[in-house]
């Protein structure tokens, strides 16, 4: 098992790149801490769709689904699972909701580790989850002939126990110490995690899990309002790449963290970009349902699809949205892409017209009331 050093790689970490993200993101938690304490009562909507895209999203990125209308009446215990994909599904939502209610209580520690990891195989038996591998594995990657070639060899089963313990420790010392940014910290630790692969499945599940809980322990708590995992999967590419690039040399102790730090930075970024985005459209409930909808899809970086707005706008029909679409493609605000279930909207951005000052207007207003809330916050 090689050795873990994060004292000695942490400088490597600071190029201008990540030193640009850490700013933006240290800049995003102060004033999250605004937002939440101002308009705590209109985040509760945004909670309840983080946990279900959160759910949906890092299940999806393994490949256990299931339908829409099932995930949410899985995610709100309204019904019992019906198969093992469901049984998953509804074990991550039991972790995520342990995490976000009780992260200031869960220490870093093997015991911690395996029981959580319990829970998210406790609806498919009592000997799925809960322990190490008890054989070696390895990270493959299946070929476009359908073949499969080895991507990384993880740690060993019989070194296992060790390596995580070791890591547990590490990393809890790591994170004591006010000198090193808790930031550039967890992706490094989730990195190694991933790398010893310490269970026989669910190890990229573990993983997200686990950046969560060491995010809110560190005070950075968007993913409880906006899906971190949701980001993760919608640029899974970007994910695997910078895995697989940070993991080379992992055993020699001669790999780079930088790419999956710098990656994981630019998705805890993303983040809270949605979030202040989803908060001003919900305490903006002076704008009509159309300007809500037409304020989405041009805030959003390229396509989105109706059932997308749907999840962001839990009080609006889904007929009154569609009904706002067919006027904003009406007066050519927005582009109608595909057909049927394939169909996705795209701002229309050759359109200065009439219709795009009304939205403006209103961004203003909005940045002159949150402009106001920050000077109130400074003065008290």
């Amino acid at each position: 098992m090689r050795t873990i050093d994060y004292r000695s790689e942490y400088n490597k970490l600071l190029t201008p790149e990540i030193i640009g993200l850490l700013t933006r993101i240290h800049e995003q938690k102060g004033q999250q801490l605004l937002y939440t304490e101002t308009h705590k009562d209109s985040l509760t909507e945004l909670l309840d769709i983080a946990k279900i895209q959160s759910t949906e999203a890092s299940n999806r990125i393994e490949g256990i689904i299931t339908t829409e209308a099932r995930l949410k009446q899985l995610v709100m215990d309204k019904t019992t699972p019906q198969n093992r994909n469901e049984q998953e599904i509804m074990g991550y939502r039991d972790v995520l909701n342990t995490i976000h209610e009780n992260y200031d209580y869960i220490p870093f520690r093997p015991n911690i580790l395996l029981q959580l990891h319990r829970d998210l195989y406790k609806f498919n038996g009592p000997s799925s989850g809960g322990t190490f591998k008890n054989s070696d594995n390895v990270i493959a990657e299946i070929q476009p002939d359908g073949s499969q070639s080895v991507r990384f060899q993880p740690v060993s089963a019989w070194e296992t126990p060790g390596a995580i313990d070791t890591l547990c420790n590490v990393a809890g010392d790591a994170l004591r110490d006010e000198t090193m940014d808790p930031l550039l910290l967890i992706p490094m630790v989730i990195l190694d995690f991933l790398c010893i692969h310490p269970f026989n499945d669910g190890n990229g599940r573990m993983s997200r899990l686990l950046t969560l809980l060491l995010l809110y322990q560190s005070g950075y708590l968007v993913g409880k309002y906006i899906s971190v995992e949701k980001v993760i999967a919608d640029t899974k590419e970007n994910y695997y790449e910078t895995l697989q690039m940070s993991s080379s040399g992992w055993h020699e102790g001669t790999n780079d963290y930088r790419p999956f730090v710098q990656y994981t930075l630019g998705t805890i970024v993303a983040a809270y970009r949605e979030f202040f985005s989803r908060v001003d459209l919900l305490i903006d409930r002076g704008l009509t349902k159309t300007e809500r909808v037409a304020a989405i899809i041009k805030e959003h970086l390229g396509k989105i699809t109706k059932a997308e707005i749907v999840a962001q706008c839990p009080d609006i029909s889904e007929i009154t949205i569609q009904r706002a679409l067919a006027e904003l493609v009406k007066n050519d605000d927005i582009k109608k892409h595909g057909g049927g279930r394939y169909t996705y909207y795209t701002w229309n951005e050759e359109n200065p017209g009439s219709e795009n000052r009304p939205l403006l207007e209103v961004q203003t207003l909005r940045n002159r009331r949150v402009g106001k809330e920050r000077k109130s916050a400074i003065e008290e």
